[in-house]
């Protein structure tokens, strides 16, 4: 069970603070839908994310039952080591100042403060089934769980509990905005500030230190290191 929580943890961390998804939402809390858009963008994802879980683990789950306990160490160690490749990558661009190509374009950010929930909830649907990092984050989840060979429901929950992480920085802005309603407009322009200022940094800092774990684990579980 710890091994399984040093890959999910990780994985989750990964998700939650790239920064085009929290210029996102902070976005959608400023627009004139406000809430309602954030809660159906945040609900977009969710709906992507819980589809893959279900799609994904079936057949992952397949495959390592009739592979053995090893084959199911190899089907994560492999999605794992796709998830390093991505993240160094990420970084190389970032540093060479390359585009994101996982990154809305910026056609897509206009639309965001005008969009409605049923937009916002299309926008969470398409960014979540179309970016190659957050398609790697989830897959190696659902490896690291196979892997872990919980059962049911006990892998079920594990993977609503990676949802829930993937996305806990959406939920704790749209919560904020419950709480404290007055000051919530400050904060979110704050951290406005902070992710334009600070975008290509945090980008470089994901890919290299993420990147560099999941590339140490993967090689681990190939038994090369």
């Amino acid at each position: 069970m710890t091994n399984l929580w040093t890959a999910l943890v990780p994985l989750m961390i990964g998700s939650a603070i790239l920064p085009f998804q929290i210029a996102i939402t902070v976005l959608l809390l400023r627009s004139s839908a406000g809430r309602f858009a954030a809660v159906a963008w945040v609900a977009g994802m969710t709906t992507v994310r819980l589809a893959q879980g279900i799609v994904f683990g079936l057949v992952l789950g397949g495959a390592a039952r009739s592979s053995g306990d090893a084959g199911a160490g190899l089907i994560e160690s492999a999605l794992l080591l796709v998830v390093a490749i991505l993240l160094l990558l990420m970084a190389a661009k970032y540093l060479l100042r390359q585009p994101d190509e996982d990154a809305p374009a910026p056609r897509w950010m206009a639309l965001v403060e005008s969009a409605t929930p049923g937009r916002a909830f299309l926008l969470g649907v398409a960014l979540v089934g179309l970016s190659a990092k957050l398609w790697a984050f989830t897959l190696g989840a659902i490896g690291a769980i196979v892997e872990a060979d919980l059962g049911q429901p006990a892998a079920g929950w594990a993977f609503v509990a990676f949802v829930i992480g993937a996305e806990a920085v959406h939920l704790a802005a749209i919560a904020m905005t419950y709480v404290a309603p007055g000051r919530s407009g400050a904060w979110l322009d704050r951290i406005s500030q902070l992710l334009e200022r600070y975008n290509r940094l945090i980008m470089v800092a994901i890919g290299l230190v993420f990147g560099t774990w999941f590339l140490a684990r993967a090689l681990r579980g190939f038994g090369l290191v």
